[in-house]
């Protein structure tokens, strides 16, 4: 049986490698993450096709980002495909209205923090205020909880910062850029191992490329899991 705090993010071209590949990984994954890169190649029928099919779960990676009434309602429509997870961004208005989305679904908000694929002079170009990545992250998260988010999106160098945070009680922490022992980083900046990610508090790991660009991407998610405390 897989172990579903690994995430594997089906980050390929369209819906047909993603179903060939999570056919190839069997009972090694469970899991999976579903992203804006395969929206318009059949990513919503995949979602559909993984749960209803295959019996696995599904995190869809939007990150909603409008106005209220428009989130609300994005986030209605996609409650219907019986989704585990669902990413908007982490500002507290765009929080709440996808809370009013999912309301009566057993799907759950993560609030993203600050891409795990930027650093702070990336912050600087975008005009982001000043401090560190992880004070704005925590603060983010913080902010993004009391919302109403079920959890939160952030590399896995602030998972101990956003465990030890009051509003984290009973609140999920997902990390992408996440990398097994040796693995290169590829446009990830803000990075840690599969072990020290849920050893500082997250409850899930996303890997992506490490594991279906692989060889053997049934091999590389049973190593990773192995990496696992």
């Amino acid at each position: 049986m897989s172990d579903d705090r690994l995430i594997l993010a089906l980050d390929v071209p369209h819906a047909v490698a993603g179903l060939e590949l999570a056919q190839k990984l069997g009972n090694n994954v469970g899991f999976y993450k579903i992203g804006l890169g395969m929206l318009t190649t059949g990513g919503l029928g995949l979602a559909n096709e993984l749960i209803q099919e295959h019996g696995k779960r599904v995190f869809l990676d939007m990150k909603l980002f409008d106005i209220g009434a428009t989130v609300e309602a994005a986030v209605r429509g996609l409650a219907q495909f019986d989704l585990d997870f669902l990413t908007v961004h982490g500002d507290p208005n765009v929080v709440r209205a996808a809370m009013e989305g999912a309301a009566g679904s057993r799907m759950k908000i993560l609030a993203v923090t600050v891409l795990t694929s930027l650093d702070r002079a990336d912050l600087d170009a975008a005009l982001i205020q000043q401090g560190d990545i992880p004070d704005l992250v925590a603060t983010r998260a913080g902010r993004a909880f009391e919302a109403g988010a079920d959890g939160v999106i952030a590399s896995p160098q602030e998972a101990a910062l956003i465990r030890a945070l009051p509003q984290s009680q009973g609140k999920l922490i997902v990390t992408p850029g996440v990398r097994p022992q040796g693995a290169a980083l590829g446009d990830q900046k803000r990075v840690a191992t599969p072990h020290q990610a849920i050893k500082d508090g997250a409850d899930h790991i996303v890997v992506g490329r490490p594991i279906w660009q692989a060889d053997d991407p049934s091999a590389a998610a049973r190593a990773v899991l192995a990496e696992l405390p």
